[in-house]
């Protein structure tokens, strides 16, 4: 992202950033990077659903897509969501002060859950494995296995997982970040991603390395593959 922004600000091009899945899960400053424009959300912390947060820096002006009111800036007319805001606040607030805890704690169960698939079921790779990356997020390529098919197994057995981005859910076509970090169409359609938060444990991670293998062998002794 600072490279990017660098390079945006040497040509004076305005640069926006959707910083929702970082937002409460690493440590960043918005007046310290090269961004101009930073998008968040509250449900990404625990927070209300239906709220979010448009940082912008002093010297970009937006222009309103409707107008008619005075709220926000006059930028975003209509009723505010003073109850969302509030509960949005005070979710900030929390995620701030258990940042590194919270950090290094789902970092951990991540490490653990990815070693486990590992050890457990062939063909397992872990895409941007070593990489610096979210603590809460594994995105995991099962080899000559399905992932839609993994998800539906899982969803049976009361484990919730994803086959892409949730803004992409219900798309057929493989994910285009994994493409172009040279992951073939068969194995981008073979990952699944595991998304852990603050209601995470290890219970639930021992959980999930115990189902998965099995459901894994069903897989691949059926044919079901990517």
């Amino acid at each position: 992202i600072r490279e990017i922004g660098d390079r945006c600000r040497a040509r004076g091009v305005p640069f926006h950033t959707d910083a929702v899945q970082a937002f409460g899960k690493v440590p960043w400053a918005f007046a310290d990077l090269p961004v101009d424009l930073a998008s968040v959300s509250s449900h990404k912390i625990c927070g209300p659903k239906g709220i979010g947060a448009l940082l912008v820096k002093d010297d970009i002006r937006l222009r309103p897509l409707v107008t008619g009111g005075g709220q926000e800036r006059r930028i975003r007319p209509g009723t505010e969501n003073l109850p969302g805001m509030v509960g949005f606040g005070r979710a900030a607030r929390l995620a701030a002060e258990e940042l590194s805890r919270e950090s290094d704690r789902l970092g951990k169960l991540r490490d653990h859950l990815e070693a486990g698939l590992l050890a457990r079921i062939p063909g397992v790779r872990v895409n941007g494995g070593g990489a610096e990356r979210l603590p809460n997020t594994a995105n995991v390529t099962f080899g000559g296995l399905d992932g839609e098919s993994l998800l539906i197994a899982l969803d049976l057995e009361g484990v919730a997982v994803s086959t892409g981005a949730a803004c992409n859910a219900g798309a057929s076509e493989p994910s285009h970040v994994l493409l172009a970090m040279g992951r073939s169409r068969e194995d981008a359609g073979g990952s699944i991603r595991f998304s852990l938060g603050s209601g995470s444990n290890e219970a639930e991670i021992s959980e999930v390395l115990r189902i998965l293998p099995e459901i894994a062998d069903r897989q691949a002794a059926s044919g079901a593959t990517g």
